[in-house]
């Protein structure tokens, strides 16, 4: 019988259990900063999880866009996780190497082209690991293509214009994900040329706050609801969350879901276009 993912987050005996179904596809987000000089294909192709295909955010993206890994159209979508061997009627578990970054990033790109059939592996490649589970090295032979049918949902994406004009309407609470330091301009930026800050009115949240430090693994959810409350959050009034480049903003979906609140929106375009603007409010 066909066992869909129990909600957003799967361990990894759930995974072992289901990895040789014929309709689960795997896939590795591992992805990495610039300045941590790490090559995600590479590490993919050294040691991953048997069967699993790589979805590289650097390449299934807006190529046009000048911001980093923008969201693709539809139809790019669809073209490049059909190339990759998953279908419409696919469950899907993403991973990543660390902290389920990525693989948050992966998820909610799935949620945002409407395929709710998808879950990341708590704890990611390193709890795989940690386990002793099966790996696999070298590149899978490529995957017969099938139909995969992306179907926008807007709910779920910020653009811009929606979090200029919520500055003033503050009908929804901007949840960031960055570190403090960078929240409140005393530490660097990653990319250069931003300006320091965040946006008006808007609460810190570093996503690392979200984790076990011992294994990686997601807080149970009493101790997530703690977390995000302490934060200033209320789980009760819509969410949309921001982060450096719109990945990490992710991690913070994907806890709230966990807690119910399954339409939290990613602001996409995130620091990287806000602070690099001179034309949007910034406090500090």
């Amino acid at each position: 019988m066909r066992t869909a993912p129990p909600g957003p987050l799967v361990s990894t005996e759930w995974l072992v259990a289901h990895l040789g179904d014929p309709d689960l596809r795997v896939v590795d987000a591992t992805f990495y900063l610039p300045h941590l000089n790490r090559d995600a294909r590479a590490e993919y192709r050294d040691a991953h999880i048997p069967g699993a295909v790589f979805f590289d955010i650097h390449e299934i993206a807006d190529r046009k866009s000048p911001l980093p890994h923008m969201l693709p159209t539809a139809e790019e979508l669809g073209r490049a996780v059909g190339g990759l061997g998953i279908g419409d009627g696919d469950r899907v578990v993403v991973y990543a190497a660390r902290f389920m970054i990525a693989s948050a990033r992966v998820w909610w790109t799935f949620r945002a082209f409407g395929h709710d059939t998808v879950a990341v592996l708590d704890g990611g490649l390193q709890a795989w690991r940690a386990e002793g589970r099966p790996l696999e090295s070298g590149q899978i032979a490529p995957p017969s293509p099938r139909r995969f049918t992306a179907r926008p949902r807007p709910a779920l994406l910020r653009d811009l214009a929606a979090m200029l004009a919520n500055v003033d309407s503050r009908h929804e609470q901007v949840l960031d994900a960055r570190s403090h330091g960078r929240f409140v301009g005393t530490e660097s930026e990653p990319r250069p040329g931003l300006r320091a800050g965040h946006m008006p009115g808007s609460l810190s949240l570093p996503y690392d706050r979200l984790f076990r430090p011992e294994d990686g693994t997601l807080l149970p959810p009493d101790r997530l609801r703690s977390v995000f409350e302490a934060a200033g959050l209320d789980l009760a009034r819509p969410v949309a969350t921001t982060c450096g480049s719109g990945v990490s903003a992710a991690v913070l979906a994907l806890a709230l879901h966990r807690l119910g609140c399954t339409e939290v929106a990613v602001y996409d375009g995130s620091w990287a276009e806000w602070g690099g603007r001179d034309d949007t409010p910034i406090e500090l």
